[in-house]
């Protein structure tokens, strides 16, 4: 068996990358190969800031877009394909994200489709060990997807300070 994702584009401004479903798609297998979760059903909503700031007010009270929100499925005990939970991801964030750390804008977003999966897997970064925990795997996961380390420009300037 394997796992199931359903993409749906919500606004037009992903029609600016026109690969973005695709890269989604590469991500989240990647995902689910890396942690050997074979099974189950994600939903991916491509979305813009308008609507990621709603959910982000309504389900974690924080009146502001962000580029990515995971929202587990609660366990489903005997279900041949039990829904894993589902992510959605903002454009206009997620540009400019990636404009202001000078990286392409695709791989800014599969680092967040990673991100968001690991989330839903049971992953978060609340404090500096799980965060540390998470990174590891986004970076093993995104170094197979032939991304560059994301977290280096970070750790770079750490270390010249």
């Amino acid at each position: 068996m394997s796992a199931m994702i359903d993409v749906t584009v919500q606004s037009a401004a992903w029609e600016k990358l026109p690969r973005a479903e695709a890269a989604v798609r590469r991500a989240i297998e990647a995902t689910l190969r890396n942690e050997q979760k074979h099974d189950g059903e994600i939903g991916i909503v491509l979305t813009d800031d308008a609507h990621i700031q709603a959910l982000n007010r309504d389900f974690r009270e924080t009146d502001k877009p962000t580029n990515v929100l995971a929202f587990p499925a609660p366990k489903q005990p005997g279900e041949s394909r039990p829904p894993i939970g589902d992510i959605v991801l903002a454009y206009e964030t997620l540009a400019r994200e990636a404009a202001a750390e000078k990286k392409p804008i695709e791989h800014h977003l599969v680092h967040l489709a990673v991100h968001g999966m690991l989330h839903l897997l049971g992953f978060d970064h609340m404090n500096d060990a799980d965060a540390e925990t998470m990174e590891t795997h986004e970076r093993a996961i995104l170094v197979k997807l032939g991304i560059p380390d994301p977290y280096a420009a970070r750790e770079d300037a750490g270390a010249a300070a």
